[in-house]
This record gives structure tokens, C-alpha cells and sequence, in this order.
């Protein structure tokens, strides 16, 4: 098959800013360079484009707003104004991307645009990204391929996770054997569990950054706990913790997805700041352990991915509940930051070519299925 030059853009729940990624795929495997030591080089240029202040607050306002939506198409309260900054904010990322890397629209054969989620309620068959693709394509005059997510939901699926088929993708270039976890730690984290034959089961595991950026912001006014480190000089309350775990979420079998609002960071109530970030970060890890209770076989290596893999208390804490061999991505030469945008790439290339993004042992969705809604330039 004929390797395509997609770019993929990632939101994330985090509400950090926008990250692009340049890869080159046949929708099928991804173009890899293999370094003197076996890992593999980076897979292309990657670019980001970051919220102010202000941004992250119409994000918020937007989240808030959201809840009064019934259906895909509401936009009430300051959504009309959230989503026409999402596509400026997305066009604005990718016309800086190609210009640092000296690229033209005619260099990228399609783009992936996930947008920026504000409502994900699978049991109403309703997920909802903001952002105009059809509008994102004129402006930058290059194929876009969004809306990843409705077809699988209205089909009776969780819509997600989606990043599955190109953790499959990646784990085949790199030559990795045996029963592997791949957790990939944005807002919400999801974990994509590959056994030794093949087999693959993902699901969100639960919570990721989201409660511990949010429990930093109000007390400290910081974005994140950098490193860990104030969770790390704190003591997690294990009353709490053990009544978190018992939420019904981490019972259920998956595949199961997970919305940003159903836990809070407010539930940390009157803790210090040192202990509330201990607990929630205690929290993200003691989730993604309950995991192994639904997985057909242990992983003997753990690969970490996202905001949370720069997180070296929560690394830490991974490495002493899941008891395996536990590496972030980029220690192998995948991108911990850039996952995410290069499988949204993966992902448009998949869509375009009518293969299937979702799976029943990902997504729960009765068959596989592709998706994605094209929007052409001329359009």
C-alpha cells in the first residue's frame, strides 16, 4: 500500500494546547527509522500550540455549558464561541507546524482532527468534539477527516479509546514480544493491553492529569504538579482512596470509557495540598492496577505515554503497583507528549482508506468499523 503523509492534531481533556504530529502510514503500519540500538527515531516533526489563561477558561466555561446539551448538535451558552476557537486555535497550530518545517499544504496528503471533547456520554450514544473540520479544511486548503468518534457510539460503542489500532501499529514496528501494556496518561487514562498472541483488549482505566491539574490550579495556581513533586512530599489518605475505588466504573468489564466530569478533584475536600495531590495521583495509579483485574494476561513490560509519563511520582507509583518492567515512550524513541496527535494521522489515513478504527474488544462496538467524516477543501 502507498504511504501517505498525514498530520494529526490532538486536544486533549487536559486543556493544555494543541499537539501536531507528522507521520507517514499506509493506514496499515507506520514508516519507522531504526536507530544503531535497536529503538526506533522519531517518527516525524511534531509541533505545539498552547492555551493561554483565557483559552483554558473558555475551554472550562465550555465544559460547564455542555452539560445542558441534549443533543449532538446544541451548542448552548459559550460553545458557538468555544468552537470557532478550537478550529482557529487547531488552524493556527498547523500553519506554524508547516512553516518550522519548511512543508506547503501540498506536502500533506490528509490531516486527522480529533477537536476538543465536551460531552462523552456513550449510554445516550452521544460523544461530542468541537471544531468545524469542513472550515479547518478551507482555511488551510488540506483534506481533514473528524468526527472519529460518533460512528462507533451511535453503533451501541464507547467511542473509545481509538489510539488502540496504532499502539498495535507501533508495538509491530518495534518488535516487541510477549503480553504488553501500552497507558497512554492525558486527562482520563486508557490502556491498551497486547497479548502474546496478538489479541488486544482497551479501555480507559480512569482518571489521568485531569483531578491532579485541576487540584494544583485551584490551590497553587500552577497548571500541573511538576514531576510529581508535591505529591511526592505528601501522605495519600487511604479512607479515601479505598471508597474512590469502589466506584461502579471499575468493576465493569470493558470495554468502558470514561467522561472527564465523573470524579472531581474536589473530593480531596479539606486535604493539604501536599496530601490532596498524593491522593489523587495515589488514585490514577491504584485505577490503572485495578485494571489487571480484566485483563486476559499480565503485561511483563508497561509502556507510559502522555502528560503522565513526566509525572515521576506517579512513574513511580506505576512501577510499584503493576510489579512489571514499566518504560516511557520516550526512552524507545516513541513520543510520550506525541502520541496521541500521531495516532489521530494514523487514524484519518485509516479512514480515508475504509479500514476499521474501532473494534469490539476496544470500543465494545458490535463489529469493526471505520469512521470519520471527510471534508475536501472545494468542499
Amino acid at each position: 500500500m502507498t504511504m501517505m503523509r498525514a498530520i494529526g492534531l490532538m486536544s486533549g481533556t487536559s486543556l493544555d494546547g494543541v499537539d501536531v504530529a507528522l507521520i507517514e502510514t499506509d493506514g496499515e503500519e507506520v514508516r519507522v527509522v531504526r536507530s544503531p540500538n535497536g529503538y526506533l527515531e522519531p517518527l516525524g516533526p511534531t509541533g505545539y500550540r498552547g492555551y493561554t489563561d483565557e483559552d483554558r477558561d473558555l475551554l472550562r466555561r465550555a465544559l460547564v455549558d455542555s452539560e445542558g446539551v441534549t443533543a449532538r448538535e446544541d451548542r448552548p451558552g459559550c460553545l458557538p464561541e468555544a468552537e470557532a476557537f478550537v478550529t482557529a486555535a487547531h488552524a493556527e497550530a498547523v500553519e506554524g507546524f508547516l512553516s518550522d518545517n519548511g512543508l506547503t499544504p501540498a506536502d500533506i496528503d490528509v490531516i486527522g482532527f480529533h477537536g476538543q471533547t465536551v460531552v462523552h456520554r456513550p449510554d445516550q450514544r452521544m460523544s461530542v468534539q468541537i471544531g468545524d473540520g469542513a472550515a479547518l479544511s478551507r482555511r488551510l486548503g488540506i483534506p481533514v477527516v473528524s468526527d472519529l468518534r460518533h460512528a462507533d457510539v451511535l453503533a451501541g460503542g464507547q467511542g473509545a479509546p481509538l489510539v488502540p489500532v496504532f499502539h498495535q501499529a507501533l508495538a509491530r514496528a518495534s518488535g516487541f514480544e510477549g503480553a504488553l501494556g501500552i497507558l497512554n496518561i492525558g486527562g482520563v487514562a486508557n490502556a491498551t493491553l497486547i497479548a502474546a498472541n496478538g489479541e488486544v483488549i482497551a479501555f480507559d482505566t480512569g482518571p489521568g492529569n485531569a483531578l491532579i491539574d485541576d487540584w494544583m490550579r485551584e490551590r497553587t495556581g500552577r497548571p500541573l504538579d511538576d514531576g510529581g513533586r508535591t505529591a511526592a512530599r505528601g501522605r495519600p489518605d487511604e479512607p479515601l482512596l479505598a471508597w474512590l475505588l469502589i466506584h461502579p466504573f471499575f468493576a465493569r468489564r470493558p470495554p468502558k470509557s470514561l467522561d472527564r466530569n465523573w470524579f472531581s478533584h474536589k473530593l480531596a475536600g479539606q486535604l493539604s495540598t501536599e496530601d490532596g495531590a498524593a491522593t489523587l495521583t495515589a488514585f490514577t495509579a491504584r485505577a490503572v492496577a485495578r485494571a489487571l483485574d480484566h485483563a486476559p494476561e499480565i503485561p511483563t513490560r508497561w509502556i507510559v505515554a502522555g502528560g503522565g509519563a513526566r509525572n515521576g511520582e506517579l512513574v513511580r507509583l506505576l512501577n510499584y503497583h503493576l510489579r512489571a518492567e514499566i518504560t516511557t515512550a520516550d526512552a524507545i524513541g516513541w513520543s510520550s507528549a506525541y502520541l496521541e496527535a500521531q495516532a489521530f494521522a494514523h487514524l484519518a489515513v485509516r479512514s480515508l482508506k475504509g479500514l476499521p478504527i474501532t473494534f469490539p474488544s476496544t470500543t465494545g462496538v458490535r463489529e469493526a468499523m471505520t469512521g470519520g467524516v471527510l471534508a475536501r477543501p472545494d468542499d
